[in-house]
């Protein structure tokens, strides 16, 4: 499983496209167009790692809380009375085997329930705050109507470049560790 698989963790795009999108930043953008565009990185980022913060607390709240219920269960049912044989129309009695030690709450099955639940409040959380993050920063960099047109065509002509660099890795056949689309 790769780290970013975790929105918290995920990094940029490789060392060749992050490049070639230094260069289109540089050259096609104005100043407070690279403002922008940070200010919006820096907003999904926050809002992605409060999200896995959040989403993590959450995930374990849930597992004290599971755990905490499934030992209570079990301690209403250990001290409930329990049949002990099961007796037949014909006379016959069938004993019944003791569950008390089969149901008990397990070390293995705590530590489970911890890591399933903290580990799906993390993603769960950090893909929230992605998407909130991304919807807050689109308003951000979409508020100035010339710097979006700016963007839009420095975008635009970075996709073209990439594309391009692209097709020429396949054309020559050299592929390895490109970083790129592929």
């Amino acid at each position: 499983m790769s780290s970013d698989s975790l929105a918290m963790f995920r990094k940029n795009m490789g060392p060749e496209l992050g490049k070639l999108a230094e260069e289109h930043l540089k050259h096609d953008l104005q100043q407070s167009d690279r403002d922008a565009l940070q200010g919006a990185a820096k907003t999904v980022t926050t809002h992605a790692t409060v999200g896995s913060l959040i989403g993590f607390g959450l995930g374990v709240y849930l597992a004290f809380r599971l755990r905490t219920a499934r030992k209570a269960v079990f301690n209403t049912f250990k001290t409930s009375e329990q049949p002990t044989a099961l007796r037949f129309a014909s006379g016959r009695e069938q004993p019944l085997p003791d569950l008390k030690t089969v149901l008990q709450p397990s070390t293995l099955g705590d530590v489970a329930t911890y890591f399933f639940l903290g580990g799906g409040g993390l993603f769960f959380g950090g893909e929230t705050g992605v998407l909130t993050g991304t919807f807050r920063a689109k308003s951000q960099i979409g508020g100035d109507r010339e710097s979006r047109e700016r963007i839009r065509t420095a975008f635009r002509r970075f996709q073209a470049d990439a594309l391009r660099t692209q097709a020429d890795l396949l054309e020559k056949g050299d592929n390895k560790g490109s970083g790129l689309l592929l």
